[in-house]
């Protein structure tokens, strides 16, 4: 296989895996509280998250507007 067909074929997998978190409504399974000097970026990277996963399973957290001991969801379905 050449570059070009593996890179054609993430971009299809990832399309795929985007359209199936499209209309549902995550269930949160775990959470952990925000530290000081915590961000978003931060959290996922340590949960291993996807920043795609991650936004999905906390659809309504702003970001840029994080506070020490809010609860963010770091797994879910």
């Amino acid at each position: 296989m050449n570059n070009k067909t593996i890179i054609c074929m993430l971009f299809v997998l990832a399309f795929v895996i985007s359209i199936g978190f499209a209309g549902r409504t995550p269930t949160c399974t775990s959470v952990v509280g925000v530290k000081n000097g915590d961000s978003c970026f931060g959290i996922a990277q340590a949960f291993q998250l996807s920043s795609g996963f991650f936004e999905y399973i906390n659809p309504n957290l702003n970001c840029n507007k994080l506070f020490v001991g809010e609860w963010i969801c770091v797994d879910g379905i």
